[in-house]
């Protein structure tokens, strides 16, 4: 039976962090995670997932200066001091939830000097923390216009040129279905170097039973592929609620 973790940074997005993962567990996830914390005492959320039995899966690195339009900064050339605060802020906080997975997010740039200096930024996030999986993760032109990462092969060819057994992809099936389709095929090519797998309905970003994906047909191929770890429900429920949108889960599990 597939598994499936909560995307807190969607899911119950408008209740506390703690509330959120009490009533993800309610529902009958396996699992939850999340995007950016921060702002909630570390010692909180553990104690919600002790008590709930859940794992945090994992977290992104702080974006940088949002106001200013960041949305991560590992492949901004001249800001690499403060890239590696990001990590290190994100790498203590997994620590202290017991969470296994960063996303180190590469912000927007482009050139081949961006991903030397991105690079060299996951080269000093896996060698700091060889207990945490660190992931990267191509996002979508319309989402996120400018995002260094883009797309499957450009992710291959960096967590190869790191060369270290803790990067792996972060294989968004919504992002990766508007980046370049032909999801099954994607799947099987990356399967060596994916660390988590995310899903939400295309091209809404809405519940994963609606739209041009047809979820149970990739959630059997992701079965038969033998991946077997919990998948991200990373979308937006429509009208915000999330406990009407969860019929998906029943019908795709």
């Amino acid at each position: 039976m597939t598994q499936f973790s909560a995307n807190l940074g969607f899911l119950w997005s408008d209740r506390p962090l703690v509330d959120a993962i009490h009533a993800a567990q309610a529902a009958g996830f396996d699992a939850v995670e999340c995007h950016w914390p921060y702002d909630h005492d570390p010692a909180d959320l553990r104690a919600a997932l002790d008590e709930t039995g859940l794992v945090m899966l994992g977290l992104n690195t702080p974006r940088g200066d949002v106001a200013a339009g960041d949305n991560g900064l590992a492949a901004l050339v001249g800001r690499q001091d403060e890239a590696r605060v990001a990590i290190d802020r994100a790498i203590a906080y997994a620590r202290a939830i017991n969470a296994p997975k960063v996303h180190v997010m590469s912000g927007f740039a482009e050139g081949m000097q961006a991903e030397a200096c991105f690079v060299e930024n996951l080269c000093y996030a896996t060698d700091a923390a060889g207990d945490i999986t660190f992931l990267i993760e191509p996002l979508n032109r319309h989402d996120a216009p400018g995002y260094f990462l883009n797309h499957s092969d450009q992710a291959r060819r960096i967590i190869e040129s790191v060369g270290a057994p803790n990067l792996k992809l972060m294989f968004d099936c919504y992002h990766i279905q508007i980046l370049e389709g032909d999801l099954t095929r994607r799947l099987s090519a990356n399967l060596d170097i994916t660390g988590h797998i995310q899903f939400a309905g295309v091209p809404s970003r809405g519940r994963p039973d609606r739209g041009e994906i047809n979820y149970r047909h990739v959630f059997a191929h992701i079965a038969e592929l033998g991946y077997d770890a919990p998948l991200g429900a990373e979308y937006k429920p429509e009208g915000g609620d999330t406990d009407a949108s969860l019929g998906w889960m029943k019908t795709l599990r």
